[in-house]
């Protein structure tokens, strides 16, 4: 399981950045809502996520329902964080520390006990 969560984390780099850059762009540049930017961004980084995971981390077949089971489960887990940032009124780099450290340990779990689960 730690070789496993290694490769996650590895490839949850490339995620992190490829959402911090959307969710950046889209606050700051085109409509600053902390919820709409999180979950564009995190829409982009999960595709990515998804499909790495599947191929270096889990050896597993990337399939239609398994992508929309982890794209709900980790898109509602990112707007819930959003949302609440908005609410509080938290600095968006809060936000998105905080999501970032949600995402990694639970859409690890979620990944290997559900969505790539061997059984």
């Amino acid at each position: 399981m730690l070789k496993d969560f290694i490769r996650y984390f590895s490839i949850g780099i490339i995620n992190t950045i490829i959402h911090w850059v959307i969710f950046a762009f889209i606050f700051y540049l085109v409509y600053p809502s902390q919820a709409v930017s999180n979950v564009v961004g995190f829409f982009a980084a999960v595709t990515c996520s998804f499909f790495l995971n599947a191929k270096y981390t889990f050896q597993a077949n990337p399939t239609m329902i398994r992508y929309v089971f982890f794209l709900c489960f980790m898109g509602s887990l990112n707007f819930i964080v959003g949302w609440a940032a908005q609410i509080i009124d938290v600095l968006p780099i809060m936000t998105m520390l905080f999501s970032s450290g949600v995402s990694l340990i639970l859409g690890f779990l979620y990944s290997k006990f559900f969505v790539f689960s061997k059984n």
